[in-house]
């Protein structure tokens, strides 16, 4: 029997090496909203937990032991089975957890991390203790109903794609299931987050019960220059129910180098249909300002870690709007409600500019942002 977990490998093979790991009771398919834009530039690894989609419940302890090491294990045989001495990572909730062990244990490994949705300690010991004996007695079909309320916030629970994860749910085994409650039961690197070297973004859904914004906060204040996005509208597993901002974070955190990143970033943050209309349009007089936004604009400005995306957005709203350029503006209300900005945020932008760049400037800001909003909902955008 293999020792490998279930794995798919997308995107270029001379892209950065990126491993993905997915959260309690999901699958590799947790990732399917971010694989595009993350394949487009990286050599990208989606790996499933013990029991949990195509991988067999025995790759880990099933006997109360397990621990979260036993997981990190996995990635790293995965890793070196691709031949990748160094990697990115990302992880979901216990995806984080082991991404978290990786880059403290591992330091050697691990080139950039990103934590979503999860935490240095997951609430209590015995809580876990308790989840796991109950899903050995009665299996993962328990969990099934009041996975919805922490997964997703009510208006999505019913989404085509909430059904599919709930259907993951039910199929992951029920042994190996509580076996990684186990491994959450004895996690705790609250202690050591100001040891983790590896750049690191930290995202959180603002509505997420299971590992709240205060996690979040945990971990980006005591691991040196972490970033913190946290995302409106968004639960337990936010690049699922908010995939735009969340994605756009990880492009830009992951983003290798300049040129095709920028293209990715550009993508990421202005969307497919943008990008695809302004390269449709290019001709050989425009092609060399195509090229400079994309490598400059978006390649060096956009990618710099120095400002998060939702700051970013901030301030070109602003800079648009000081200067009347309208057309900027309405894609960039777009760009800032993809980065993460609430459309009452945008609302207290432009306000903000009424002050310092003038009330008529502002007044057309509000009646542009106003404009998309409409097109959004009216499902014309």
């Amino acid at each position: 029997m293999t020792d490998l977990a279930h794995h798919t490998l997308e995107g270029p093979r001379s892209g950065a090496p990126l491993i993905l790991g997915p959260s309690v009771g999901t699958s590799l398919h947790v990732w399917d909203p971010q694989l595009p834009a993350l394949a487009r530039t990286h050599r990208t690894l989606r790996w499933d937990l013990p029991g949990h989609g195509g991988s067999p419940a025995s790759l880990i302890p099933l006997d109360g032991s397990a621990r979260i090491a036993d997981l990190a294990a996995l990635v790293l045989r995965l890793a070196d089975e691709q031949g990748w001495e160094r990697f990115s990572y990302a992880g979901i909730s216990i995806g984080g957890a082991v991404g978290l062990h990786l880059a403290l244990h591992h330091p050697e490994r691990v080139d950039r991390l990103a934590l979503v949705c999860s935490a240095a300690r997951f609430g209590s010991a015995p809580t876990w203790r308790e989840r796991a004996a109950l899903v050995r007695e009665k299996g993962t079909a328990t969990m099934a109903a009041s996975r919805p309320g922490t997964w997703f916030s009510q208006p999505f629970a019913s989404t085509p794609a909430a059904r599919a994860l709930l259907d993951d749910l039910r199929a992951t085994d029920d042994a190996a299931y509580a076996a990684c409650c186990d491994a959450l039961a004895t996690f705790d690197l609250r202690e050591s987050l100001p040891a983790v070297k590896a750049p690191t973004l930290v995202v959180a859904g603002r509505e997420d019960p299971a590992t709240p914004p205060s996690s979040a906060r945990e971990l980006a204040d005591a691991i040196p220059g972490a970033t913190l996005l946290e995302v409106a509208g968004a639960a337990h597993l936010a690049g699922v129910e908010r995939p735009e901002p969340v994605t756009a974070a990880l492009v830009q955190h992951f983003a290798p180098t300049t040129g095709t990143t920028g293209t990715a970033v550009r993508r990421a943050v202005l969307g497919d249909a943008h990008v695809d209309r302004a390269t449709a349009a290019t001709t050989p007089f425009t092609a060399p300002f195509q090229d400079f936004i994309t490598r400059y604009a978006w390649g060096e400005i956009w990618t710099d870690p120095t400002l998060d995306l939702r700051t970013r957005s901030c301030i070109t709203l602003t800079a648009l709007t000081a200067h009347g350029h309208h057309t900027e503006l309405a894609m960039h209300v777009r760009a800032a409600l993809t980065n993460g900005l609430s459309r009452a945020e945008i609302g207290a932008v432009l306000l903000q500019t009424a002050v310092y760049c003038g009330v008529p400037a502002a007044n057309s800001a509000f009646a542009t942002a106003q404009r998309v909003f409409d097109e959004l909902d009216a499902g014309n955008a």
